[in-house]
């Protein structure tokens, strides 16, 4: 019997389906601290799909959900993600640094959008 060779830059999870419940399934293996943050945002979208009478906040909801989770499944894609929050949380607006880290979060959204939108 051989050992399967798992790839260590390769995704933790299944890429989910961009539904509600698979997302937060997702969400809760990869990065379960969010879990409080993905609920309150899912009620405001609701909330406000129900005022405005638009699927728009929901269909917003779930993109930006799909995209952390497609960050968060990759662990290289995240460690480059924390360690450009913790320099844009840290660094003054001056550094030049600060600005790399804001293209790299840019970076990596759209780099997660653009995987999701090829799936």
């Amino acid at each position: 019997m051989t050992a399967q060779h798992i790839d260590p830059a390769g995704p933790l999870i299944p890429r989910p389906q961009r539904t509600p419940a698979a997302l937060r399934i997702a969400l809760a293996q990869v990065a379960p601290h969010r879990l409080g943050e993905m609920e309150q945002q899912k009620d405001a979208a609701i909330a406000l799909a129900a005022e405005t009478g638009s699927l728009g906040p929901i269909t917003q909801f779930l993109e930006s959900w799909a995209v952390a989770v497609e960050i968060a499944r990759l662990p290289v894609a995240a460690a480059r993600l924390h360690s450009a929050e913790y320099a844009v949380q840290n660094l003054d607006r001056d550094d030049p640094a600060w600005r790399a880290a804001m293209d790299e979060i840019r970076n990596l959204h759209t780099s997660a959008r653009e995987s999701l939108a090829g799936e």
